[in-house]
C-alpha cells in the first residue's frame, strides 16, 4: 500500500527528495520543510506527480 512520492521545492520547483506514504491513511498531498541545496535555505517541499 505504500507508494514512492517525489517532493519538490516550492520556491525553485526542483525535485530534491523522495519519500513513501500510505495512500489510505493520507489521501492529501504531503508537505515537509526541508533543506534545498539549490536555494541554500530550508523551504517547503510538497508532493508532486
Amino acid at each position: 500500500m505504500r507508494d514512492i512520492t517525489t517532493l519538490a521545492c516550492e520556491h525553485c520547483k526542483n525535485r530534491n527528495y523522495t519519500t513513501t506514504k500510505n495512500k489510505k491513511k493520507t489521501p492529501d498531498k504531503l508537505g515537509f520543510k526541508q533543506y534545498c541545496p539549490f536555494c541554500r535555505t530550508h523551504t517547503l517541499h510538497k508532493e508532486t506527480k
